[in-house]
């Protein structure tokens, strides 16, 4: 009877809260799922995100920012690679450039 209980509660609260925002998330800031995927936007198709990192104001840069390395499908060892730059709170692209420059 207990298990049939605790069963039942946690699909409630699964069913409550599944449009919830994530706790862990800091507001005011995109997903850095959604930053890979708005730079392969930019760069097509052909390109796939290979890292992604998040840059604070004064790391290089006048803003805090989403930095995504994307290579040529297929890879290329990063000889073909991009980077996209994405604002951090609207994902609007700041710049891209190829890797190492």
């Amino acid at each position: 009877m207990l298990y049939a209980v605790w069963i039942s509660l946690c699909a409630i609260a699964f069913v409550a809260l599944r449009g919830a925002e994530d706790p862990s998330r800091r507001h005011g800031r995109i997903l850095s799922n959604d930053a890979a995927v708005r730079a392969v936007n930019v760069l097509g198709k052909e390109y796939e995100a290979v890292h992604v990192g998040y840059a604070k104001k004064g790391e290089a840069g006048s803003e805090d920012r989403w930095v995504v390395l994307c290579d040529r499908k297929p890879h290329t060892r990063l000889k073909a690679a991009m980077v996209v730059e994405l604002r951090a709170s609207d994902g609007a692209v700041i710049a891209v450039r190829r890797a190492g420059d």
